[in-house]
């Protein structure tokens, strides 16, 4: 039996060497548990490796290779630093979401409220369209809402045209957070938060993307990022 934490670095592990071949850094991993140090990671990879989940390669920086998953196999998605809740979306406040079980390890639904780009920013979150099923494990407390991606600019976060993102409802955030932003109350966009003395940078994770640099007051946190889905 895994812990919550120990199951979420396996699979963080896991669709990291899925897309690029690769094991996160422990940075990344620290940064996607949202823990404070890297002994906690050292820890989760020891306790992993003991449980014969990983396999740590001899004379290799990095080198981690998955041996088994958990039975029943988990749900492809990713956790990432915190994401998103847009004013904009202000009349779906109190839609929250509903409570649904259809076998497969999902549990709740959650809105869709349009798009959000992942790109130069622009007025592109609308109104609640759908509600799509994602595993409770993928979720905190409070309330949760899910946009559909658009753009490349935070492809290296590796957060795909396509992808639909899961974002806990908050106006708060830390650096290096994946939040959703809103820009002077009408444009909105995924990006990582920054803090950069009194102004706020917004950082794409494209290098062919500039970071851009606002005054506190034109930018509102809507969000941060808590869970990616991904359709093959």
């Amino acid at each position: 039996m895994l812990t919550p934490k120990q199951k979420e670095l396996l699979l963080f592990i896991h669709e990291r060497l899925k897309e690029t071949g690769v094991p996160p850094s422990y940075d990344e991993m620290k940064e996607a548990l949202d823990l404070r140090s890297k002994s906690g990671i050292h820890r989760l990879i020891t306790a992993l490796e003991e449980r014969g989940f990983i396999k740590r390669l001899p004379h290799r920086a990095r080198a981690l290779e998955i041996i088994r998953l958990p039975e029943p196999s988990q749900p492809s998605f990713r956790r990432s630093s915190p994401g998103f809740s847009p004013a904009v979306i202000e009349g779906s406040r109190r839609r929250g979401f509903s409570e649904v079980d259809d076998g497969d390890g999902y549990s709740s639904g959650v809105p869709v409220m349009g798009r959000i780009a992942a790109g130069v920013p622009r007025a592109a979150i609308e109104n609640h369209s759908h509600t799509i099923n994602v595993p409770d494990e993928m979720l905190a407390s409070g309330e949760h809402f899910a946009l559909e991606v658009k753009g490349d600019s935070m492809i290296d976060a590796g957060i795909l045209d396509g992808d639909t993102v899961i974002i806990r409802r908050m106006d708060t955030a830390s650096n290096g957070d994946i939040v959703v932003a809103l820009v002077d109350d009408e444009e909105a966009t995924l990006k990582r938060f920054r803090r950069k003395g009194q102004s706020v940078a917004l950082e794409a994770a494209n290098p062919a993307y500039e970071t851009r640099i606002f005054g506190p007051d034109r930018i509102r946190i809507q969000g941060r990022l808590v869970g990616l889905l991904r359709r093959y």
